[in-house]
């Protein structure tokens, strides 16, 4: 007796979907397999296409776990990759010993194929932990799978002490699914690209002013910046709702390296007011670079470059503004380390504060921005690959927000980090402090502070008015964290099953061993779902919302240059009154310097033009009933989110719209 199977071949409907190539397919029964069988070479993979093939086998198969396909060149035809979207398998005639099989199968495939793949098997059914698997071959395929990517997908040091990255060097050996192609839209840097040459200061403002109006008057929020960033109000702002709202915090007691007194700072605090007063209503915050100190600077024209590790003293007056009300450049207080204060000199406190957003720019970019957006999703995605298999339903969950990280990660470092790039060329950390600022911020980085509520919270930022990264921040914190503990629970029935989790284990493990120090607080193991969402809502979070607020932002508060220095052309001041205004623009970036930081950041903070917002996937999975629910409650949430984000910023002078979740990238792509 023969068992026959109908067998429909569906090919994505993408243009370039469709190949060639020659397709072989095998069924995978629990009791035998079927032979491999070409599908006819007149039923062409075309894209959007069915291709139907019958396969028939002497003996039983049993319950079919598997698919197992392999491409084969035509000769005389070009060798093109083939996107399958997904196998259906219904059975026609039934043995004595096979089970019934009421309905059609579907074994969802939802990815680039290549010849040199060699056989590739897709798993039919649903998602499940591997205690939960009853199948032995599918337990195999789950096994297998991984040792395969365990010596494709490699680890490697990119810098010691700090979170490890992928082993590969061209983008070309990641493979279509591992690659994307990201879509610019079209931007006017014509202006900027004239500079490369100018390797000297800028004249005066008023040139600085002649580029502006070619660069950024059409940017609103550059415009408010080039009005008010020698104000101090502004400068506090910027502390919450610039592109880098996560260093300051409350303090209640005041750095002991900070040469502050009680009798200094009191013409900066109300009346009948005092400093161990306004401490203890928790109304003195802080910003501190000791991150920075003793950093090696760059040398960027031939010329020294110097960096400071400013500590900064604010307060939130009652007029519920966080003014700075003392800076000290250094770390180490002394004579030649003068405190500032706001009744200085106009140019004493504007270069004081200019000094301070260059140290902001260089932990903006490789700590706020490098180490805990594309590093994190980095190390995610190489652990998810390496430790869960794509039946887990954890594998997919996270691998959209995290799988265009390598890509990206790979570019910046043989661009962006490298010899020639520009923070070789341009930024005062230059290529012997990015290692030194990445090992050391990844020593000092907790899991708690990747956290929203917990950072937030711990830093003392969660109540200050006008703190609209905070507000948002929480808000979308909590949708998402539903979101998962959704998920979670459609897989976990309780805290025994996450704790009996192998896979899950192995890959907590894989990222604690490649990632940060024990003592930081991340977790080591989980004992309850609860933990489980939370850290996996920490990851999510990581590479889409947080990542939106400290990248797409950073080009609207870098066009006018003095507020973003990222190098600085003289040591900090050891006196007062040795500045004027008029010769602050000597410290700033030489002009070619400025212009390439320009048009970097410019390109940065492009979205893609066919960008995929936050919690919106093209994956089939999340179109299956129970994850279908999940995916479309957190979308009517973000929704209400955006919605109510959109009436906040229509009454406000500066909007803050970076994370109104229809602008939020699912992703870290660019």
């Amino acid at each position: 007796m023969s068992f026959q199977f109908d067998v429909t071949v569906h090919t994505s409907p993408g243009p370039t979907c469709g190949t060639f190539n020659r397709l072989w397919l095998t069924l995978v029964g629990s009791q035998d397999e079927s032979p491999s069988i070409s599908l006819n070479p007149e039923h062409h993979l075309q894209p959007g296409s069915t291709s139907l093939i019958q396969v028939r086998s002497k003996g039983p198969l049993g319950q079919i776990v598997l698919v197992r396909l392999r491409m084969e060149a035509r000769t005389g035809f070009p060798n093109l990759d083939w996107h399958c979207s997904r196998i259906q398998v219904c059975r026609q005639t039934r043995g004595q010993d096979s089970p019934e099989d009421p309905e059609t199968q579907v074994f969802l495939c939802d990815r680039w194929l290549r010849t040199e793949d060699g056989d590739v098997e897709l798993a039919g059914g649903q998602l499940c932990l591997l205690a939960d698997e009853r199948e032995e071959k599918r337990k195999q395929h789950r096994l297998q799978q991984l040792q395969r990517r365990q010596e494709v997908i490699r680890w490697h040091h990119f810098v010691d002490g700090a979170p490890h990255c992928v082993d590969l060097t061209r983008v070309s050996e990641l493979g279509p699914n591992l690659s994307y192609s990201f879509k610019s839209p079209a931007t006017n840097m014509h202006y900027l690209k004239g500079f490369a040459d100018r390797a000297e200061s800028w004249t005066s403002f008023s040139e600085l002013e002649t580029v502006f109006a070619f660069s950024g008057l059409q940017n609103n929020v550059a415009r408010f910046v080039k009005a008010h960033w020698k104000e101090d109000w502004y400068f506090g702002y910027q502390c919450l709702n610039g592109c880098n709202p996560l260093l300051l915090r409350q303090t209640r007691l005041l750095p002991p390296n900070l040469a502050v007194t009680a009798d200094m700072l009191r013409p900066f605090l109300p009346g009948s007011s005092s400093l161990v007063l306004e401490l203890q209503k928790g109304t003195i915050y802080l910003l501190d670079y000791e991150v920075l100190d003793g950093i090696p600077s760059n040398i960027i024209n031939g010329k020294q470059t110097y960096l400071s590790a400013p500590l900064c003293l604010l307060h939130l007056n009652p007029q519920g503004q966080l003014v700075p009300i003392a800076i000290q450049l250094q770390q180490t207080p002394g004579p030649q380390n003068p405190v500032f204060l706001p009744s200085d000199s106009p140019g004493d406190w504007l270069l004081a504060k200019i000094w301070v957003h260059n140290a902001d720019f260089q932990c903006h970019q490789l700590i706020s921005h490098y180490l805990r957006t594309h590093m994190m999703a980095e190390l995610c995605c190489v652990a998810t690959l390496r430790q869960l298999p794509e039946l887990h339903p954890l594998h997919q969950l996270l691998m959209p927000h995290v799988r265009t990280s390598l890509q990206i990660n790979m570019q910046a470092r043989t661009t962006l980090l490298a010899a020639g790039g520009v923070f070789d060329q341009a930024v005062g950390s230059g290529l012997k402090a990015i290692r030194v600022l990445l090992k050391r911020a990844s020593a000092r980085i907790t899991y708690q502070s990747l956290c929203v509520p917990d950072d937030l919270s711990e830093r003392g930022v969660d109540n200050l008015p006008h703190s609209f990264y905070a507000e948002d921040a929480e808000k979308i914190w909590d949708v998402l964290y539903g979101f998962v503990a959704g998920w979670v629970d459609l897989y976990y029935s309780g805290d025994h099953e996450v704790q009996s989790d192998s896979e899950l284990h192995n890959w907590i493990t894989e990222i604690n061993t490649h990632s940060f120090k024990r003592s930081s607080g991340f977790p080591q193991s989980f004992s309850t779902k609860a933990e489980l969402s939370k850290y996996v809502t920490m990851l999510i979070y990581s590479c889409s919302v947080l990542h939106a607020a400290v990248n797409f932002s950073q080009v609207d508060f870098a066009l006018w240059l003095p507020n973003c220095p990222v190098s600085m052309f003289h040591p900090p001041p050891e006196v007062k009154g040795a500045v004027t205004e008029d010769n602050i623009l000597s410290y700033l970036p030489d002009v070619n310097a400025s212009c390439r930081i320009v048009m970097a950041l410019t390109m940065l903070s492009q979205p893609s033009v066919d960008f995929v917002p936050l919690c919106h996937y093209k994956e089939a999975i999340f179109r299956e009933d129970a994850h279908c629910r999940l995916v479309e409650d957190v979308q009517d949430k973000l929704e209400a989110i955006s919605k109510e984000i959109m009436e906040r910023n229509h009454k406000l002078d500066l909007p803050y719209p970076y994370l109104c979740p229809k602008r939020i990238e699912n992703s870290v792509a660019i």
